[in-house]
């Protein structure tokens, strides 16, 4: 599974409506909007970078309110829940 970030810049009045749209979106697991330098954050989670490519600027991009993405591929995952899982390992009890 890919995971893509995408940070996204919308016009003022169409917030709620373009973030309700994105979120619809097939591929589009979460949307967030948040404080600060862009206005949503979309996870996208995908089987392969064609479906991303298809995504982001095919239908995320063409979103009406939709000013400007920037989107960002993930590597690995890491989080405190992974971290405990690997050192429980054998130790149920």
């Amino acid at each position: 599974m890919i995971t893509a970030i995408v940070l996204i810049q919308t016009a003022a009045e169409r917030l709620t409506e373009a973030a309700q749209e994105i979120a619809d979106l097939d591929g589009v697991a979460e949307v967030y909007s948040c404080a600060g330098d862009v206005d949503l954050i979309a996870m996208v989670r995908v089987r392969d970078h064609e479906e991303i490519a298809d995504i982001v600027p095919g239908r995320i991009n063409k979103v009406d309110g939709v000013l400007d993405t920037d989107t960002h591929i993930a590597f690995r995952s890491y989080s405190r829940r992974d971290t405990e899982a690997t050192f429980s390992l054998g130790m149920e009890g």
